[in-house]
């Protein structure tokens, strides 16, 4: 039962709408009116500017972190290889991902979860992250 109640507060985390809420908020403007249409930290960037969209990419990127550490602070009881950390985080965070490409707050429409997946794979593996980013910095420095 606990495995399922993490894994909805999982997608509502993750369907949480931040370039939505930030862009109605602060600038009156729905950004699914704007620019690709989607909620997503690239398409804020676009609509509503650079300090709106840095903050959008944190939260998208932070409401995937958090969800990974869920199996860590809620007591799930399984045995087994399936309850390792890597893979009940991994599983979670999809979850968060999912809430964030078909966010019920919205019809099923959000953004593209490249932010909120970078979240997931910065809880679940941080030397993956870093690297990825370190090569990304690279080719973007080549430019």
């Amino acid at each position: 039962m606990m495995i399922i109640v993490m894994l909805l507060l999982s997608y509502l985390i993750g369907a949480f709408p931040s370039g939505f809420v930030i862009g109605k908020l602060f600038f009156k403007k729905d950004i699914r009116q704007f620019g690709s249409g989607n909620t997503g930290a690239t398409n804020s960037f676009r609509v509503l500017g650079r300090p709106a969209g840095f903050l959008v990419t944190f939260l998208d990127i932070f409401k995937g972190f958090i969800t990974v550490f869920f199996p860590l602070w809620l007591p799930v009881h399984a045995d087994g290889p399936i309850s390792t950390f890597f893979t009940n985080g991994l599983i979670v965070g999809l979850f968060a991902i999912l809430g964030h490409v078909y966010p019920v707050y919205l019809k099923f429409q959000g953004g593209k979860a490249v932010a909120t997946s970078a979240g997931v794979v910065l809880g679940v593996n941080p030397i993956l992250f870093t690297n990825t980013c370190n090569y990304l910095l690279y080719c973007i420095e080549d430019f």
